[in-house]
């Protein structure tokens, strides 16, 4: 008999592991299920409809690309899908942040952004 108790881990642990700004794959993560099954070498890609996840995958005999691994249901792979990319905004939120707070007073008066100052 199996036990469908739901595990105390979250279902998605996403780390994206670099950001690349340039040309159409924005970053790479990698997601670990259940903490039970690690899925590495996951992209996120734009494209012309916005930003999409490209799974692992192999080249077939016939040229085309098969995923290696992937999510069995429509509902699992937009709940996937969700949990990669709410990641990937969150880093690049937090890199806009970094980035603001690096940023010089006269920098951040030249944008009009306030200047909090103390004494």
């Amino acid at each position: 008999m199996l036990n469908n108790t739901t595990p105390a881990a979250p279902k998605y642990d996403v780390k994206i592991n670099s950001i690349r700004p340039e040309g159409s794959c924005k970053a790479t993560a990698s997601v670990n299920v259940y903490g039970d099954f690690a899925v590495r070498g996951i992209k996120i890609m734009e494209g012309s409809k916005g930003l999409f996840i490209s799974m692992p995958s192999y080249r077939a005999g016939n040229g085309e690309y098969k995923d290696i691994c992937f999510p069995c249901t429509k509902e699992a792979k937009a709940e996937f899908d969700k949990a990669v990319l709410g990641a990937y905004q969150q880093v690049l939120t937090q890199g806009q942040t970094a980035a603001q707070k690096q940023e010089s007073p006269v920098q951040q008066q030249e944008q009009g952004q306030p200047v909090m100052g103390g004494m």
